[in-house]
């Protein structure tokens, strides 16, 4: 009898072609960015972290929701973050959660995983280039530029 496995497929499409995939230059780019993309319905209502994705150019490959939590937290699973970012051949990365309180003070929680996830990703030669905060008024914080990354 043969042996039966499954078969697995991993996949990255892109749909906009990298000439035109945006540049992050500062933490206010991805900001800007970011306020602009996010579901205003849903900004102010509970806690969402998304990875932004991008390449050895620091432009902007995509944007995967990682997860959707409650109004004061949501998990964050690292090897699904990562699976996602080595899927999408991506060398760098911009963590990012929306607070919905408004509040821009990264708790001890945030620095927590900021940092596991900052070592894992040394061991892969992918680089961590920021955290930001975001509020639903569009104000942000950025480890980055707060000397905490």
């Amino acid at each position: 009898m043969k042996s039966q496995v499954n078969e697995i497929k991993v996949s990255y499409k892109e749909r906009i072609t990298s000439p035109f995939w945006l540049k992050i230059q500062s933490s206010k780019d991805v900001a800007k960015m970011l306020i602009e993309t996010w579901d205003s319905d849903t900004i102010g209502l509970h806690e969402s972290f998304k990875v932004v994705l991008l390449n050895n150019s620091n432009k902007v490959k995509g944007i995967y929701q990682l997860s959707k939590g409650g109004i004061t937290a949501t998990i964050i699973d690292i090897r699904l973050l990562f699976a996602v970012v080595l899927k999408s051949l991506s060398v760098a990365i911009i963590l990012t959660h929306n607070h919905p309180s408004g509040k821009l003070n990264a708790s001890q929680a945030d620095r927590d995983i900021t940092d596991k996830i900052k070592r894992a990703a040394e061991l892969l030669d992918i680089k961590v280039l920021d955290h930001i905060l975001i509020a639903p008024n569009g104000d942000y914080y950025s480890f980055a530029d707060n000397g905490l990354l």
